[in-house]
């Protein structure tokens, strides 16, 4: 297997010129982050006593298929953009810190991890401090706020860095003349702090030790580096950069595609705000927003990306049939901007399509969306058959695909190579009407799932929900369509009919009246009126409270798939049985 990466060190120094003349830079996909206060003041402390705060790495520029984007690092100034030699991975949060603090007479910026606000601060280095062999480290390194005044309490002033004059009296030099050491400016405050101190025969001691002691502990400084080389492929870079990124926020793959199209001057994040947003396009379309929509919302950049992924390389095996289709990271980070520039637009219409087909399914929203995963290979669906998806027969088969993966719990985890497979053998079984989908032969649902489903946790659960919704169930007190009430944000939920405190009171297991068998879409008025009573006193509260005949209430029931005896005679188990029942027949009849 070919070498992808060497390790070595270097000096601190050598590498933080490398920032300032732009030779070492950020990939575009690497975020702007704040250090806050302390960290950096620990990193000073470390280096000033040698110790280690880790390596960096570093990836070498020059691979035509990694043509990331560079950004400088924040706080540098280049006259003229400079193409780097190589770019920083992992250790953006501490180079950045140290060329501020080191490299730039200007404040850092911090961040105060108590209020997570943004502060400018200054870093001092106490000479005495730091060359006496009795005091802790840790107190000879400064930070001050940007006005350079530290303050106690009462917020009285106990120290004033605001002249070179005031800071030669304190005698604390600012941390950023080390890296300057023994140019005019370092040498002008040298001469400054031991003119201040002429007076005390032992300054030019102090000062010696203190030059031979700190500056040799920073401009010596080595750091060890890992150095990716610039034949690393893709996907090890962007698995690389996950396992090792301090940061603490994993490298999605929409940010490596980002950083790529952005070479060829293409903001795909901008173009995705557009797609949530709303908007036009950069070729052309005009959309409503993803978030604007209350299936659609919850859908997310790599979701996206992942259907472009399926249509890219769909389109790739109708030319060659030897080629896969996928949506795997690697297929993701292979898209070209002009693949992706050909699909986004229909894809986008595709999701606006899926969701529509959502709503005639009786999904109204996200919240009752039993996997958001497979609204992708969905959508790539309505793209891949166009105008066919506008038949009766196509809708049914789709149905069909769609309820087979959700009561089979298919798209929970590994979903990539099924959301392949949907996109060749549904298209096919569409087209031929001949051997079905491995999402419909594999689904199988066992009736005793129904006893173990109890809260929306369970994609078949929320199925269930819409499945009830989808065959007419309506409000025991108002008659109204569940589904109605749903589309228009009605206070409606999955509320027990059999009421939990009845239950516990006649000794009724938990895990089946917790189940969804004991479960019905209500609106919270109706839960109210049902209160912890027997089914049978509530039925007689609803019928006398709001003239409702016994009849009409009946057929409300049955709506629920509610056996109408045996709810009115509070036998639970022969209405639990005989809900079970029902529920799985309405599961089957969706499966099929």
């Amino acid at each position: 297997m070919p070498t992808i990466f060497h390790s070595t060190s270097g000096l601190l120094t050598s590498l933080l010129d490398s920032v300032r003349s732009g030779k070492t830079q950020l990939p575009d996909f690497q975020r702007g982050w704040v250090w806050d206060d302390e960290r950096i003041r620990q990193l000073l402390v470390s280096i000033l006593q040698s110790y280690p705060i880790g390596a960096v790495m570093l990836l070498q520029t020059g691979n035509p298929a990694l043509n990331f984007k560079p950004r400088t690092i924040e706080g540098v100034s280049l006259a003229t953009p400079v193409f780097p030699d190589q770019l920083i991975l992992d250790g953006q949060q501490r180079l950045t810190s140290l060329y501020q603090a080191l490299c730039s007479d200007n404040p850092v910026a911090t961040k105060d991890p108590r209020r997570n606000v943004v502060q400018k601060r200054f870093y001092y280095l106490d000479i005495k401090k730091c060359i006496d062999p009795t005091v802790d480290k840790e107190d000879a390194v400064i930070s001050v706020p940007e006005d350079k005044l530290l303050r106690g309490l009462h917020n009285q002033v106990i120290a004033d860095y605001t002249t070179r004059d005031k800071e030669c009296e304190e005698g604390v030099l600012p941390v950023y003349l080390l890296h300057h050491a023994f140019s005019q400016d370092f040498i002008h405050w040298q001469m400054q702090y031991l003119s201040y101190h002429a007076s005390n025969p032992n300054i030019a001691q102090i000062w010696s030790k203190f030059t031979a002691e700190v500056y040799s502990a920073f401009n010596s400084y080595q750091l060890p580096m890992i150095i990716l080389l610039n034949t690393t492929p893709k996907v090890a870079v962007c698995q690389v950069f996950e396992h090792v990124n301090t940061g603490g926020v994993p490298l999605t793959v929409f940010e490596l595609v980002t950083a790529m199209f952005a070479a060829s001057n293409f903001s795909l994040r901008d173009d995705w705000e557009v797609r949530v947003q709303g908007g036009q396009t950069t070729t052309g379309l005009y959309c409503t927003g993803f978030r604007h929509d209350p299936i659609l919302r919850a859908l997310n950049n790599t979701d996206f990306l992942q259907a472009v992924s399926l249509l890219v390389t769909y389109d790739r095996k109708l030319n060659n049939p030897a080629v896969g289709v996928s949506c795997k990271r690697e297929a993701i980070l292979a898209l070209t901007l002009q693949e992706y520039q050909r699909w986004s637009d229909q894809l986008t219409i595709g999701f606006m399509n899926a969701a529509k087909f959502l709503v005639e399914q009786k999904v109204f929203s996200s919240r009752d969306l039993p996997y958001n995963s497979q609204v992708v290979p969905l959508a790539a669906l309505f793209v891949v058959l166009g105008n066919a998806t506008h038949n009766l027969q196509v809708r049914k088969q789709l149905a069909r695909w769609y309820w087979s993966g959700v009561f089979g719990e298919l798209y929970g985890a590994g979903i990539e190579a099924r959301f392949a497979r949907d996109i060749v053998q549904v298209v096919d079984w569409i087209n031929s009407g001949q051997q079905l989908p491995d999402t419909i032969t594999e689904a199988y649902f066992d009736p005793n799932r129904l006893v173990s489903m109890r809260t929306r946790n369970s994609a078949a659960y929320k199925g269930v929900h819409v499945l009830l919704m989808r065959q007419g169930s309506r409000d025991f007190i108002s008659g109204v369509p569940v589904d109605v009430q749903t589309y228009y944000s009605d206070d409606i939920d999955v509320h027990h009919i059999f009421p939990v405190d009845y239950c516990k009171q006649n000794s009724i297991d938990r895990d089946r009246y917790d189940s969804i068998i004991n479960k019905a879409p209500l609106s919270s008025r109706t839960n109210r009126s049902i209160g912890g009573h027997a089914p049978s006193q509530y039925l007689a509260k609803i019928e006398s409270d709001h003239n409702i005949v016994s009849a009409t209430l009946d057929s409300l029931l049955s709506t629920h798939l509610i056996d109408i005896a045996s709810i009115r005679s509070n036998d639970f188990n022969n209405f639990f049985e005989n809900r079970k029942a029902s529920l799985y027949a309405e599961i089957r009849m969706a499966m099929q």
